[in-house]
C-alpha cells in the first residue's frame, strides 16, 4: 500500500484569519499529508481573508515539504473572477486545481490538478483532461466502487477519492446562509463564519439532512471511507483527500496515514474518527452504490 498521496483538500469554511492562519501552520508542523491544497473555492468574498497569509502560509508548507496546490473557484460567476482565476493560470511554478471547466481550459497545456467538482464519470472525460494536462484527478463524491475502479484501471491520470468530510453536493449563484438571516447576498455581512462546520438544515419532519455554507450545499453526514481504505488502494486509487473541518485534523490524517500503511484495522480507525468528530453521523453510501446518506458496513467486492 506504498505511494498512497494523502492530501488536505481546500477549506470550504469561513474562519475568521487567525484561526485559518494557526490551522495551516499546525499541518505544516504536525500533519502526516503529503499535499494540501489552498485557495477559495466556494466565495470570492471571502478570499480577502486569507491574501494576506497566504505567501507566509505557502512558505511554512513548502519548508515542511508538503506540495502545495492552489485551488479555484466551483462557480465562476463575473469577469474580475475570471481574470483572477486567468492570472493564476498563467503564474509559473504553480500547481493549480480547476474546480469548473472553464479553469480547466485555462490551464490546457501545463501539469494541473481537476478537483471534484468537475463531472469526470467516465474514461473518455477522463482521457479528454489528461491530453489537455490533467496529471491527477480527484473524483466526484458521488461516484461508486465501481466506477472508481474503472478511471484508477485506465491509467491515464493519477486518481484521489475524498475520503473524509462533508460531502460537496451543490453550489449556486444565491447565497443561502445571507438568506437564511434575512441578507441580500451582497451585504451578506459574512454571516457564514458563525458556521465553521456549516449550518445544519432539517427537513419538514425536523431531520438534519444538509448543510449550508455560503453559496454551497453540503451532506450533513461526514463521508467516511476509513473502512474502504484497503480496497479502494487495491483497485488503482492513489490519492485520499481529507476535508477540513473545525476539528483535530492532525489527528484524522494520522487515522488515514496509519490506515493506508496498513497499521491500524479498519474498525479501530472508525472508533477514533467518531471521537475526533464528536460522534457526527458518518456515510459511504455513494461508494456502495446506493443513497450517500446511509453508512453501508462490510467491505467492497
Amino acid at each position: 500500500m506504498g505511494g498512497v498521496r494523502l492530501t488536505l483538500g481546500p477549506l470550504l469554511f469561513n474562519w475568521a484569519a487567525d484561526k485559518r492562519r494557526d490551522f495551516y501552520f499546525r499541518i505544516a508542523d504536525e500533519a502526516p499529508v503529503d499535499t494540501v491544497c489552498l485557495g477559495e473555492v466556494v466565495c470570492s468574498k471571502r478570499a480577502s481573508v486569507m491574501e494576506p497569509d497566504l505567501p507566509e502560509i505557502v512558505e511554512r508548507l513548502e519548508a515542511a515539504g508538503k506540495e502545495v496546490v492552489h485551488s479555484t473557484l466551483a462557480l465562476v460567476l463575473s469577469g474580475a473572477e475570471m481574470e483572477q482565476i486567468r492570472g493564476l493560470a498563467q503564474e509559473p511554478g504553480f500547481l493549480v486545481e480547476a474546480n469548473d471547466v472553464s479553469t480547466a481550459a485555462l490551464l490546457r497545456g501545463r501539469p494541473h490538478v481537476i478537483g471534484p467538482y468537475v463531472n469526470v464519470y467516465n474514461e473518455g472525460t477522463l482521457a479528454y483532461l489528461a491530453r489537455q494536462g490533467a496529471a491527477r484527478v480527484c473524483l466526484p463524491v458521488e461516484l461508486s466502487a465501481s466506477a472508481i475502479g474503472v478511471l484508477a484501471g485506465a491509467g491515464l491520470a493519477e486518481i484521489e477519492v475524498m475520503a473524509f468530510g462533508r460531502a460537496p453536493l451543490a453550489i449556486s449563484a444565491r447565497c443561502y446562509h445571507a438568506r437564511a438571516h434575512g441578507l441580500h447576498k451582497d451585504g451578506c455581512q459574512y454571516v457564514c463564519d458563525r458556521d465553521p462546520d456549516g449550518m445544519a438544515v432539517e427537513s419538514l419532519t425536523g431531520q438534519e439532512f444538509l448543510a449550508v455554507n455560503g453559496l454551497q450545499t453540503l451532506s450533513h453526514s461526514y463521508v467516511n471511507l476509513a473502512g474502504e481504505v484497503a480496497s479502494l488502494l487495491k483497485m488503482g486509487v492513489r490519492g485520499l483527500r481529507l476535508s477540513p473541518h473545525d476539528l483535530d485534523m492532525v489527528a484524522v490524517a494520522g487515522v488515514f496515514r496509519a490506515l493506508a500503511e496498513g497499521t491500524l484495522e479498519a474498525g479501530a480507525a472508525f472508533e477514533r474518527l467518531g471521537t475526533l468528530a464528536d460522534d457526527a453521523p458518518f456515510s459511504n453510501g455513494f461508494l456502495h452504490g446506493v443513497e450517500g446518506l446511509r453508512l453501508v458496513e462490510g467491505h467492497l467486492e
